[in-house]
C-alpha cells in the first residue's frame, strides 16, 4: 500500500490548492447563481433578462448611429469578457425608456438617463469625465447622478 505523507511543502501545495478550488468555485457559483435568478420568470411570467431583449428588440429599428457609438463609448472601460452584457442591459434600460416616452428616435439624452439607470453609482465617475470631454451640460442629469 502506498502512504503520502503529508510535511513540508506538499502539505502547504495541497492547502494551498484546496483553498483556491474552493475560492473559485464559490465565485464561479455566486455569478450563476445571479444569472439563474434573472432568468427565474416574475409575476408577468417574463424574466429580467426576457424583457432586457424584448425592450431591445422593439427599438432595435430606433438607433441611430451616432448614438450607438456613443453608448460604445460608454461602454469602453468595462472589462471586454463583460463589455457585451454591459451594453446589452443599458440598451435594454434605454429601450425601456424609449418605449414608455414613446420616442420616434434614441436620442443623446435618452442614452445618457439610461447609461445612469442601468448602471451603479460607482460607474458615474467615468460618465461624468466622458461627458465633460464630450462638453455635455450635466446639469439635467444631476438628480439621477445624486
Amino acid at each position: 500500500m502506498f502512504v503520502v505523507k503529508l510535511e513540508g511543502w506538499f502539505l502547504w501545495f495541497i492547502l494551498f490548492w484546496v483553498v483556491f478550488l474552493v475560492t473559485m468555485m464559490s465565485i464561479g457559483g455566486f455569478f450563476m447563481f445571479r444569472k439563474f435568478l434573472k432568468r427565474l420568470p416574475k409575476e408577468d411570467g417574463m424574466s429580467e433578462l426576457d424583457w432586457q431583449d424584448a425592450f431591445l428588440e422593439q427599438t432595435r429599428h430606433l438607433w441611430p448611429q451616432d448614438q450607438k457609438d456613443l453608448l460604445e463609448e460608454l461602454v469602453e472601460p468595462v472589462p471586454e469578457l463583460f463589455r457585451d452584457v454591459a451594453r446589452q442591459k443599458i440598451a435594454g434600460k434605454i429601450g425601456e425608456l424609449a418605449l414608455n416616452e414613446k420616442v420616434s428616435k434614441i436620442t443623446q439624452d435618452l442614452v445618457i438617463r439610461g447609461y445612469i439607470i442601468a448602471t451603479p453609482k460607482r460607474d458615474y465617475k467615468f460618465l461624468v469625465k466622458k461627458l465633460n470631454e464630450k462638453k455635455i451640460d450635466l446639469e439635467p442629469y444631476e438628480e439621477l447622478l445624486s
